[in-house]
């Protein structure tokens, strides 16, 4: 079985085409899980009255993507969990394709869908890692001619976004960290998972329509501060003690570089400030969590997995869709 975890802020313009491109799903064996963050804007209700096969988590907080995604995790019972955004839409075949490649070798922790802009262009064919800890989709912003078809391709780590995990890998290394949140924390289980020796497959038969920013907008301050704070936190947490040595004038010397590039380019450099002080400021608690990793692998194979090239965001502004079950509510 599959079970597919959707986390939802406020996002009931979205939820009527994603849940019914998972109900078109060739792959019959599965279970819909909503979790639900306190939203405001009448989403619960909604998807009881419309999708009663949902079942659903109601927090009575917002407990972030990672908070949100591991409790839909822990209500699920599938061999196989597919986490997706709200503002999706799974093309028919998505999950017969991830489910096949997952089964196709016990070493695959993760399967990567392509994840594809309403426009045409790429929003991820899997996710890359740069030595200071920056993280980026694999053809972003791209337009997709078939350059990323090929299958069968070993990527780092897969968007979370729209990703299909073992629960046996999940099991050996852990959740999503609860810690960070929003954002990155994905790249923060692709990171354990790779050091525990899992891997990810590539699957560009599986293809999934992506919004982006349904709940957190592209560009907006939750966005740009929790990005920013929480990529400096996974590689102390996470790295091997020689990669995080070699690592570490990358990692400075990129957070200092952000502030003008916000400063000068977004007027966010006060809120960049600030995100890079609290991720200091919490390194100590990253430190002490590092007992928690399982590097089974040396250091100098999670050193080759890793990109020479750095990128300052893993974001690309994207238009979103018209509001089309209310006229006063728009996903935040």
């Amino acid at each position: 079985m599959i079970s597919i975890v959707i986390v939802n802020y406020n996002g009931i313009a979205y939820l009527r085409d994603c849940f019914h491109s998972l109900a078109a799903q060739t792959w019959r064996d599965t279970e819909v899980i909503l979790v639900d963050n306190a939203s405001a804007d009448g989403s619960v209700a909604y998807v009881r009255r419309e999708f009663p096969e949902v079942k659903i988590v109601e927090n009575q907080t917002n407990r972030g993507f990672a908070g949100g995604t591991n409790d839909g995790i822990r209500a699920s019972s599938g061999e196989f969990i597919f986490t997706v955004n709200n503002d999706t839409i799974t093309t028919p075949g998505c999950l017969e394709a991830l489910a096949r490649a997952m089964a196709s070798d016990t070493s695959v922790g993760m399967c990567a869908p392509k994840m594809v802009f309403p426009d045409g262009r790429i929003n991820s064919a899997g996710i890359e890692v740069a030595l200071s800890g920056a993280a980026w989709d694999r053809g972003l912003g791209e337009k997709d001619k078939g350059q990323y078809d090929q299958p069968g391709v070993c990527v780092f780590g897969s968007c979370a976004g729209a990703s299909l995990y073992r629960r046996a890998m999940l099991d050996d290394c852990g959740l999503f960290d609860e810690d960070f949140f929003l954002y990155m924390e994905d790249v923060d289980l692709a990171v354990r998972a790779r050091l525990a020796g899992w891997t990810c497959r590539y699957v560009p038969d599986a293809v999934v329509y992506h919004y982006h920013g349904g709940t957190a907008p592209v560009g907006s301050d939750i966005s740009v501060y929790f990005g920013n704070r929480n990529v400096v936190w996974y590689p102390f947490k996470d790295y091997p003690a020689p990669v995080l040595l070699l690592a570490l004038p990358f990692i400075i010397g990129r957070s200092i570089a952000v502030i003008p590039y916000y400063t000068f380019f977004h007027g966010k450099g006060r809120l960049v400030l600030r995100s890079k002080t609290d991720a200091f400021l919490g390194v100590g608690r990253m430190i002490r969590r590092r007992g928690e990793v399982h590097r089974r692998i040396p250091s100098q194979v999670f050193l080759s997995l890793l990109n020479i090239r750095a990128r300052i965001v893993r974001q690309s502004p994207v238009s979103p869709p018209s509001n089309q079950h209310t006229s006063r509510t728009k996903s935040s």
